[in-house]
């Protein structure tokens, strides 16, 4: 009897520590994530399911580029693309990226471009000094996001700049549906 007891006591402290790291990997580590809408597609679509790598920012610094989650809101976290980092003037003229009055190729929006006629644009002209906020540059500790989906993305256009401090981490693997299984990035 005192042997099944001892299996169950070992059985239960098993489980009690596999739940902790469970937790502690969840909070600070690594976290799923469902794209929720069309902001970001085609390289995202909606539902795709992803993992959150949370650490990232701890020790390296964002890039341009880099596909992040970030609290929009105390209800609704967000998925977009870094384009603009601390320090630097971003503009958006005539279809092209401007980044301290140098030309920046997007080569993950190519295809939506070439799609489109040649009267049409994906992105609308915008200024940093023209999104809330007002900024001549981005503050350090912030970042300018935008969604693939130019025309239909809720982005720092209308947010603003995104403090670092709300950002989740980074995202680049899909891993559910399976067909879309996917290491994206530029």
């Amino acid at each position: 009897m005192a042997k099944k007891k001892n299996e169950w006591l070992d059985w239960i402290k098993a489980l009690l520590v596999a739940l902790g790291l469970a937790l502690i990997i969840r909070m600070f580590l690594f976290t799923p994530i469902i794209v929720d809408g069309p902001s970001m597609q085609p390289t995202l679509h909606d539902r795709d399911q992803m993992i959150v790598n949370k650490f990232t920012y701890r020790f390296w610094e964002p890039e341009r580029f880099d596909i992040i989650v970030f609290h929009a809101n105390t209800e609704k976290d967000f998925i977009k693309r870094i384009i603009g980092l601390p320090g630097e003037h971003v503009e958006m003229k005539d279809d092209v990226l401007y980044i301290n009055g140098e030309e920046v190729a997007e080569p993950f929006l190519q295809d939506q471009k070439d799609e489109m006629e040649s009267y049409e644009i994906l992105t609308n002209d915008f200024t940093l000094e023209n999104l809330p906020g007002e900024y001549e540059v981005i503050p350090e500790e912030h970042v300018l996001v935008l969604g693939d989906n130019r025309r239909n993305s809720t982005d720092s256009r209308v947010l603003g700049v995104i403090p670092m401090d709300q950002v989740v981490g980074k995202t680049e693997l899909i891993y559910w549906p399976f067909d879309r299984l996917q290491i994206v990035g530029e």
